[in-house]
This record gives C-alpha cells, structure tokens and sequence, in this order.
C-alpha cells in the first residue's frame, strides 16, 4: 500500500488495508467481457485435457479461482498449490453456449466478489474479494498462451 499512514494518518493497520481495498474496488473496471472472449477462452479451455485448464497463479498454497476443464465442460473453482489440487466446483457449465452467455455479462467487478448480485462470484469475505480472481486480462492471457496450463 503506497503511502497508508500518510494517506490515512491514525487509522489501525487494518483499517488502512479495509481502506486501500475499497480504493482497489473502486478502481475495477465494470465493462461486460462480451461473447467473443468467454468463446475464446471455452475454446481453448477445450484444448486442456480433463483436469487442467486457467490457473493463474503458479505457488503455494491459494492461487485464486480458475477455470478447470471437466469430463462434462468446465468448473470454476478455487486453485490450491499451483494448480495441483482444485477445491470443489462453485459453479459449471456444460456447453459452450452456456458457458459464452454467463461469462459475457461479467466484468473484473463482478468477478472480483464485490457485486452483491453476483450469485456465483459475490462473497463478504474481505480476504477472497479481489484476490486472485478472474479478469479480463487473465482470460486474455490465457487464450494467447501457445500451450495450455
């Protein structure tokens, strides 16, 4: 955090990191992704054989949701020690169309976990908003990667 005591002088530790991450927030940007990125990205998620797919973080421990291809289409869920384990799927999508017509409508808000009317992404846990989530230049990555992860 650039600056925190001087940008919020007498405030505790943590209520500068509450204050520097509704800065962030504020800072996401709430442009829908569209359909010609979400069709990118499932198509290329095609390619990943069952088990692999967009994990964005290589580390341990918590990597930050990604988007794994199943048997039945692809899961999101949350990414665990660089991508050898994934937690249990929070949401999925069976086909491509299913899949194009959710993920056009999102933005990095809406998946960060601050958008309240998010019924798959919204969450009141300050540590999971905004750490490590999707976003458009995560997807955009993706699709440019010449091998999948």
């Amino acid at each position: 955090m650039p600056n925190a005591e001087e940008d919020a002088p007498g405030q505790s530790g943590e209520e500068r990191v509450r204050a520097y991450g509704l800065v962030l927030r504020d800072r996401l940007d709430r442009t829908p992704f569209g359909p010609e990125l979400p069709r990118m990205v499932w198509r290329k998620l095609m390619t990943c054989p069952p088990g692999e797919g967009l994990v964005r973080e290589f580390h341990r421990d918590f990597c930050g949701q990604g988007l794994i291809r199943t048997q039945d289409g692809v899961k999101l869920c949350d990414i665990f020690d660089g991508g050898l384990h994934t937690g249990d799927a929070i949401t999925s999508w069976p086909s491509e169309e299913a899949f194009v017509g959710f993920f056009a409508a999102q933005s990095d808000y809406s998946c960060s976990g601050w958008d309240e009317t998010s019924a798959v992404f919204a969450t009141q846990d300050e540590w999971y908003r905004n750490n490590q989530r999707l976003t458009r230049e995560g997807l955009q990555v993706f699709i440019a990667e010449l091998k999948p992860r």
